[in-house]
């Protein structure tokens, strides 16, 4: 399951205070984030950057703005899952088949 915000609470200095649907608490500076004339408005006015709210797994604000909830989670994208090994089956002496790793393409290496 992907992690989301659960709760936002806004903090001095253009932080939030971010609960995550896992529990974990997380505080996140969010003035740099703030780019583009949808955030003038806030970026001038804390009072208008309190108003925030949690909606969809992310926060947004009255005026229409928001923000990638990964972004604010891992600081951009979030980990990405690892990746699986390629197995082959090789038959073994008593002929049960184990799975061994796939073998590594030497193609465009200079060796052959």
């Amino acid at each position: 399951m992907m992690k989301r915000i659960r709760e936002a609470t806004p903090l001095p200095g253009y932080r939030l205070r971010l609960t995550l649907t896992d529990g974990t608490v997380i505080v996140r500076a969010i003035r740099p984030l703030m780019v583009g004339p949808v955030f003038g408005p806030l970026r001038r006015n804390p009072d208008r950057f309190a108003d925030v709210r949690v909606e969809g797994g992310t926060v947004v604000w009255p005026n229409g703005a928001d923000l990638c909830p990964d972004v604010l989670i891992w600081g951009g994208p979030p980990p990405a899952r690892t990746r699986r090994r390629r197995h082959r089956a090789h038959a073994t002496p008593s002929g049960a088949r184990r799975r061994t790793p796939a073998r590594t393409s030497y193609r465009n290496s200079g060796r052959d």
